[in-house]
């Protein structure tokens, strides 16, 4: 009678746990990680810097995507049609694509925060309110651009399409798509989404951390040739290392999904091509763009000397109620000088500690230091060839330069500008 019956199940028994376990890897990975971030900002009054304030919102980002994104679209890849319901589809995908937005946003805002603190560290300093003002424009940003998307979603009966469960009985076939009146809108529509959501923030992402790592390697450079540090040099070769990989990272993440949908609307395949493409191509690309959300946390809060030792702080913490529970008998404060004081006072969640202040001091602190170390570096190499009063002159600026260490870091050294 010309209907087209497709089975309720998309994927047999064993690619759908395949699919399943896979997806559920990524979320239980994206909730625990992006969870500890949140609760190491929230918690520590010296964690709410300019950089952590637009880390936890990445967090939050990475989170709602792993809460809204990964589950509907685990479902959506295992049942065909649309099961919910039509508010559902609007605010899933309102959410989804939102969350997104504002999760690529936020990787931007971190790197010019990075950029202007290292590679122009005299230039004013962005403060916390500055910061919130920015967080709460990528949100309004990110909801902007996927208001129209939420417009056009809808959810429709597929004519001539009927579902086929497993006792043979059939059910109507239902759709959540992007209902534009002229296909070549839908075509605009996504190319406005490559370009401001992958392309040319790939693209800043990419110019401002290659200048980072041209001067933290200038730096490098500079700083081994008049005063050879190993463990100095060490740090900012990590340093460059993982910004080639954050920027690697997102690229290679979201490309397949961009990919396939620019192929979607543009080169508009045929069924049996469009069949493969939905069946088994796009949940792995969505599965591949979702594992970015669970990486971050790991790049830009396990790599992070204030994250470690915050992570530690939290299992420490945890350890130390499990034992309380266990034991039942009350634990006394550790006396001054005894191994576990000094583990305690370490991280970043202990107050008053002199040893923390090297990394809970501000993020101003760190660039000019990195800016001077650059500076009396190079006016040393110079110099030293100097006669009269250069001389007077050089000593005078190293005096300065000194007296300005003391009061930063109280002595101590201060770590990469990017750790803080």
């Amino acid at each position: 009678l010309g209907i087209v019956r497709f089975p309720y199940y998309q994927h047999s028994l064993p690619t759908a746990a395949l699919f399943t376990l896979a997806y559920l890897f990524i979320f239980l990975l994206c909730l625990t990680g992006n969870a500890l971030v949140c609760v190491i900002v929230l918690r520590n009054r010296h964690m709410r810097t300019v950089t952590n304030i637009f880390i936890l919102n990445l967090a939050v980002s990475d989170l709602l995507i792993g809460i809204f994104c990964i589950p509907t679209t685990l479902v959506d890849n295992l049942i065909t049609g649309w099961p919910f319901s039509n508010t559902i589809c609007k605010l899933s995908g309102l959410v989804q694509g939102t969350s997104v937005c504002a999760s690529v946003f936020t990787l931007v805002a971190i790197a010019v925060d990075r950029f202007r603190c290292i590679v122009y560290p005299f230039k004013p300093k962005l403060t916390l309110f500055v910061a919130k003002v920015s967080i709460g424009a990528i949100w309004v940003l990110a909801l902007t651009i996927m208001f129209p998307s939420v417009l056009m979603l809808t959810v429709e009966q597929e004519k001539g399409h009927v579902m086929v469960h497993s006792d043979n009985s059939t059910y109507p076939l239902y759709s959540c798509y992007e209902t534009w009146p002229d296909p070549e809108m839908r075509k605009v529509y996504t190319t406005v989404l490559f370009l401001h959501v992958y392309v040319i923030p790939l693209a800043l992402i990419m110019l401002m951390y290659g200048r980072i790592g041209a001067k933290l390697y200038a730096t490098a450079i500079l700083a081994s040739a008049e005063q050879p540090d190993v463990r100095t040099s060490q740090r900012k070769i990590r340093v460059i290392k993982m910004l080639i990989v954050v920027a690697l990272l997102f690229m290679l993440s979201w490309l397949p999904l961009w990919t396939l949908m620019l192929l979607t609307d543009y080169a508009r395949p045929d069924e049996d091509n469009l069949e493969l493409l939905t069946s088994y191509i796009f949940p792995l690309s969505h599965w591949l763009a979702f594992s970015n959300s669970s990486v971050n946390p790991i790049i830009y809060g396990y790599f992070n000397e204030n994250f470690k030792r915050g992570f530690q702080a939290v299992c420490q913490h945890q350890a130390c109620c499990w034992g309380r529970k266990k034991t039942r008998f009350s634990i006394k404060r550790p006396r001054a000088g005894s191994p576990l004081n000094t583990a305690v006072s370490s991280h970043p969640l202990s107050l008053g500690s002199r040893t923390n202040r090297i990394f809970t001091e501000s993020d101003l602190t760190g660039c000019v230091c990195l800016e001077l170390e650059h500076r009396r570096v190079s006016m040393d190499t110079k110099g030293s060839s100097a006669e009269g009063g250069n001389s007077g002159m050089s000593i005078k600026r190293e005096i300065h330069f000194e007296e300005i260490d003391k009061v930063s870091s109280a002595g101590g050294k201060i770590y990469n500008a990017w750790e803080h």
